[in-house]
């Protein structure tokens, strides 16, 4: 099947080589067209010139980009060339009402649109071993199952359009929830004056083992924040939660709306484009800012 990519940064570049190594991969674009060519260089490709381009001779379309407004154009400028019976694959983290809106225009040009978020981050998307949460037609997923596994270890049809999209905002939440726990719990540690290569070793050993302290838990600690997944980018997605919850039922979300209190300040300071382990900054700095504070004991030595 004769797929095509659109945005090649850090996880769509990853999932054009590896749709590449399946030998699936057509045609490639990317809004800075130095990217697509050394994807194209280092694949063979085609380097279209236009999303329209590429829509006009590719069956399967893979979409990586940043935001709403980034998905509903790349759309729009498929959709003078798109061929009747194509796919669209959106791995970009949007709204559900986004992805309701895109894929009723795909369906004026008899084109299948599937919201498939992912998570796992650059490593998965670098080692092929994202887990991605589908919305829409049954159907359409299974014409371009075989591609998405190239991308994908754990690929789950979630239902109707926008299910996948709502499913990424349920594990965007739980991450931010994750990362507050995690940044917490570690500058606690450190304010104690724990060995922490030995709190990191029990601790991946029981019940509070997690993905984000195995992965991020030593570089936090280093002060490394290499980006995996930018704090701007879940900033982003946690807005993106916020509406959606407005919406359904006005409910709250606390750990959403402290979360993003945290990562404006980041961003603010600078580290936007850090990795969201970047928020153990402001837990090391709230221990400091207190001893800093606190009156010292002229009896201690």
């Amino acid at each position: 099947m004769k797929t095509g990519v659109i945005g090649l940064g850090s996880m769509g570049a990853h999932m054009a080589l590896n749709l590449h190594k399946a030998g699936h991969l057509y045609a490639v674009w990317n809004r800075t067209r130095e990217k697509a060519e050394r994807i194209a260089a280092d694949t063979g490709a085609l380097l279209a010139e236009t999303p329209g381009e590429l829509a006009g001779c590719c069956e399967f379309i893979v979409i990586s980009v940043s935001r709403d407004l980034d998905v509903k154009g790349v759309i729009e400028a498929l959709l003078p060339n798109i061929h009747s019976g194509a796919v669209v694959a959106d791995t970009s983290t949007v709204s559900a009402d986004t992805a309701k809106e895109v894929a009723a225009r795909l369906r004026e040009r008899d084109a299948a649109y599937l919201d498939c978020p992912v998570s796992g981050g650059v490593e998965g998307a670098k080692n092929g071993t994202l887990a991605m949460m589908i919305g829409g037609e049954a159907t359409a997923l299974e014409q371009v199952r075989a591609p998405l596994s190239a991308i994908a270890a754990i690929i789950v049809h979630m239902g109707p359009t926008g299910s996948g999209q709502a499913t990424k905002a349920v594990n965007q939440i739980m991450a931010a929830g994750i990362n507050q726990a995690v940044s917490e719990s570690l500058a606690f540690g450190q304010a104690m004056g724990l060995s922490m290569d030995k709190v990191l070793d029990v601790i991946e050993s029981g019940a509070a083992s997690n993905w984000f302290l195995s992965h991020r838990g030593k570089t936090m600690l280093a002060g490394k924040f290499l980006p995996g997944f930018k704090v701007r980018l879940h900033h982003k997605d946690l807005e993106i939660c916020r509406d959606m919850a407005r919406k359904a039922s006005s409910a709250a979300l606390p750990i959403v709306e402290m979360t993003l209190n945290h990562y404006q300040r980041l961003m603010e300071a600078g580290y936007g484009d850090e990795d969201i382990s970047a928020l153990f900054r402001l837990k090391r700095q709230q221990y400091q800012d207190l001893e800093r504070r606190m009156p010292r004991d002229p009896r201690v030595k």
